[in-house]
């Protein structure tokens, strides 16, 4: 196991109910899962003593507004994104490009699950 059992610090699940479970038990003790997408559909609600029977970890939901609030948040946290993209520290992965033209067949690729990581579309 890659963890050596103990779970990992952090989950960032933006699938939502196929994957929720799982994101929630690979968790270390006092790890957070941070729920930002129900592409599978809403998870099954979750009572807070599970959490507690888990680790006692966190479940946060985050949304982009709350964060972003005014234009000094803002532009922090663009600043501190782009920072870490330059860094090296995120890698944004480009799997595949399609010119603008077939954006319907990248939509159907995306929902056919045949694509992983970010798409472009080429103007």
């Amino acid at each position: 196991m890659l963890t050596g059992g103990e779970g990992v610090a952090v989950v960032y699940d933006s699938v939502g109910k196929n994957t929720f479970e799982d994101s929630m038990r690979c968790l270390r003790r006092r790890g957070v899962l941070a729920s930002f997408g129900e592409a599978s559909g809403d998870p099954d609600r979750v009572a807070p003593r599970r959490l507690g029977q888990l680790g006692s970890i966190y479940l946060t939901h985050p949304s982009l507004p709350d964060y972003t609030a005014t234009r000094e948040e803002l532009l922090s946290t663009a600043n501190d994104l782009f920072a870490m993209v330059q860094s090296g520290k995120i890698r944004i992965d480009i799997s595949q490009t399609y010119p603008l033209h077939e954006a319907p067949r990248a939509h159907a690729d995306l929902e056919a699950r045949r694509t992983t990581g970010s798409i472009v579309l080429v103007v």
